[in-house]
């Protein structure tokens, strides 16, 4: 971070099922998020559409864009307008029959810094996303970007310590996770809590065990068919709860579960450096030891 503090600002909103819609609601988000003193300012996974992956059709693939493409080009003129950095999570057509859920991030003079392709990909109720995307290939990069170096990894990844570990490993002072999270309705009352926690918890402790800082922003509403209280199919609630926290896993700011909302918190690399000093797990790392996470098993 240069030694200076970074004004982080996450946009958690509800998307519509017009793309053109939703891109110009986040452009108006993110110039608020300008006016408000935010420097590096993070979308929502796949912010351009509703979370279509609760589905397995073909036209979907519509949605997809390449890189240049209409989001590479929406926000390159807001970053540079507004210098700010921007992280814009899209369904990236690399080629015909090859997609990939990606984070496209674009400095503070409108300059593309490179790409994130997500390397975890989840294959579950309602997240039927193998069927849509291929896994990430360019490894988890870190971003040098005009107040920073930054990481960004996207929604199923949040759940994998070794990717938080080697963007800190890489020297990102913040690690941003765009996510599209949320409860299947059938399962919200007996374990929506505990799911919630969940997802936070894990998120957090990759701050403590890395000194960083950790953004994570979500969407909020509801998409999909209504739930009518069978197990039949449904649509998703997310839960939003946008939050960022320092290098010890404390939250400074968190957004609620159902609102459209703009958060923001000042990131001091002075924090990181005080809690790296007192707690030096890099330091005590054994890297002697460690061939084992390599293999899939331990037999």
């Amino acid at each position: 971070m240069n030694g200076k503090a970074v004004r982080v600002g996450l946009i958690q909103m509800s998307c519509s099922t017009n793309p053109e819609e939703n891109t110009e609601k986040a452009v108006a988000r993110l110039r608020e998020a300008a006016r408000s003193g935010a420097q590096v300012v993070c979308l929502q996974e796949l912010y351009r559409s509703q979370y279509f992956c609760r589905d397995e059709h073909p036209d979907l693939f519509d949605l997809a864009e390449t890189v240049p493409g209409p989001s590479t080009e929406a926000f390159s003129t807001i970053a540079a307008e507004n210098r700010i950095v921007i992280i814009v999570p899209i369904f990236e057509k690399r080629a015909r029959g090859l997609y990939h859920n990606s984070a496209v991030v674009i400095d503070a003079d409108g300059a593309t810094l490179g790409i994130y392709r997500k390397m975890h990909i989840p294959d579950d109720p309602l997240f039927f996303e193998k069927f849509y995307f291929t896994p990430g290939d360019l490894g988890f990069r870190n971003f040098d970007t005009r107040y920073g170096r930054i990481a960004t990894l996207i929604c199923w990844d949040q759940w994998y310590p070794e990717g938080a570990r080697v963007a800190a490993l890489g020297g990102a002072d913040i690690v941003f996770y765009p996510t599209a999270i949320g409860w299947h309705p059938a399962e919200k009352e007996q374990y929506g809590a505990a799911q919630r926690d969940a997802w936070q918890t894990i998120q957090r402790a990759h701050a403590i065990a890395n000194g960083v800082f950790v953004a994570a922003v979500n969407r909020v509403g509801y998409e999909g068919p209504p739930y009518t209280g069978g197990q039949e199919k449904a649509g998703l609630e997310f839960w939003g709860t946008s939050f960022i926290c320092d290098p010890f896993g404390q939250v400074m700011a968190q957004a609620s579960t159902a609102d459209e909302e703009i958060l923001i918190a000042e990131c001091d690399p002075a924090k990181a450096e005080e809690i790296r000093r007192n707690w030096p797990f890099l330091r005590d790392r054994r890297i002697d030891a460690y061939a084992p996470i390599l293999q899939r098993w331990i037999d």
